[in-house]
């Protein structure tokens, strides 16, 4: 979590449920970043999550079709009838699970669905286990509905995973929620069968926790990685999960703002009520977009995947070659989460002390013009995240200058 910077105007007080809370340290980190661009320094930016590739053709037309043919006003609350149905045909087609259309729920982006569903349920001081590191949004979003985040530290050692003895240790009767993101942003862990089959057996003896996972990097795996998802693995489990996902990474669709779920009806139709007085319906026209990206052609998304692989090898190779930093190569995503413990204490050019892994991230910046962010945005120091959703050329161009800096550090 970040604090929030000082609200000037006269008289003007925050509410206090956003007291604590500020804008993502990752836009603050691109804000700057992308200011001294515009000073004319040569910027290498590093820490969008957005993939560098474009929306597919056929998805942009389907989107000039639906304008074409006068689909420009609102939809039904939480989704079309149509992408509902491209939804439910994905899940069963992809995750081995069904649903019906009133078991699934449309917003703008998957941020909203996360959003909707903690201030379905959420009541004061209800507990939400959130394994670090984490997305930033996942606790701040839960202090804005007044629950409480449980963060539990889990580290390169552990391979970035939460356990089932930490499980069953951070649970409380206070506990409603255990949120899981695989693979994850940041650190592109990823937990398959054999990870999440232990966390589920603690949940079954839990009847009061419900899961929500996380699963928009499915399709972004790797090395054969079997990507699974729990409401498939334990159907037990079903009636208490909430599957989100959506077509952001996999589709490059980012600015289209398009999330979706998957989950039991009445969790689902609590989540309209609170999108009904937010957003009411998502974009029609993303919507039928949408609809193109689920049930059309798919074959690109492999190609993109081997692209997003051979820069991870890339990156984690060099990051790895550097004295003090130490990267665990990730399952999936697009991110490298590295940790630079053997930084701290070194001493930059200016005579400036390296005593976290933010001044680390800070010194990078200005001494070698490569925008990363430190782990510390993320719950868990000290380490710092790459998002290599960029070039080869760029990236080599950012590790060259990351090796020069590191080298000009003196212990």
């Amino acid at each position: 979590m970040t604090v929030m910077n000082k609200i000037e105007g006269a008289g003007f007080a925050p509410a206090s449920r956003i007291s604590a809370i500020g804008v993502s340290e990752i836009l603050a980190i691109g804000a700057r970043a992308q200011a001294m661009k515009r000073e004319g320094k040569p910027v290498i930016i590093l820490g969008a999550g957005e993939p560098d590739f474009d929306t597919p053709d056929h998805v942009k037309q389907a989107a000039s079709d639906a304008m074409q043919r006068g689909e420009t006003k609102y939809t039904a609350l939480d989704g079309t009838p149509a992408l509902k149905a491209a939804i439910r045909d994905k899940f069963l087609r992809e995750n081995d699970l069904s649903y019906e259309l009133d078991e699934i729920t449309v917003a703008t982006g998957a941020k909203q669905v996360l959003f909707n569903a903690m201030m379905a349920t959420l009541n004061p001081g209800d507990e939400v286990i959130i394994p670090t590191p984490y997305w930033t949004s996942y606790s701040d979003i839960v202090e804005i509905a007044e629950g409480r985040p449980v963060l539990i530290a889990c580290d390169a050692e552990a391979g970035f995973r939460l356990t089932a003895e930490q499980l069953e240790q951070a649970i409380t009767p206070r506990t409603r929620w255990v949120m899981l993101n695989s693979p994850s942003n940041p650190s592109g862990a990823a937990y398959g069968a054999e990870h999440y089959r232990p966390l589920l057996d603690v949940l079954l003896r839990h009847p009061h926790v419900w899961l929500l996972v996380d699963d928009m990097y499915e399709h972004i795996v790797y090395d054969g990685f079997d990507f699974v998802t729990p409401a498939a693995l334990e159907p037990r489990l079903k009636d208490r999960t909430l599957t989100v996902n959506g077509v952001s990474k996999a589709y490059a669709m980012t600015g289209w703002r398009i999330g979706y779920a998957g989950g039991p009806k009445a969790l689902i139709k609590a989540m309209a009520v609170v999108q009904s007085q937010s957003t009411s319906c998502p974009s029609s026209v993303s919507q039928a977009a949408a609809v193109a990206a689920l049930s059309g052609p798919q074959g690109f998304i492999a190609e993109r995947r081997d692209s997003f692989k051979a820069r991870r090898d890339l990156v984690v190779a060099a990051l790895n070659g550097i004295d003090g930093i130490d990267c665990r190569v990730p399952e999936g995503a697009f991110y490298t989460f590295a940790s630079c413990a053997g930084m701290i204490g070194r001493t930059t050019p200016s005579g400036a002390r390296i005593a976290s892994d933010r001044d680390f991230t800070n010194y990078l910046l200005n001494e070698a013009l490569v925008a990363v962010v430190p782990g510390s945005a993320f719950g868990l120091s000290p380490y710092f995240r790459i998002s290599y959703a960029t070039s080869q050329a760029e990236l080599q161009e950012a590790l060259s200058r990351i090796t020069d800096a590191c080298a000009r550090l003196t212990a």
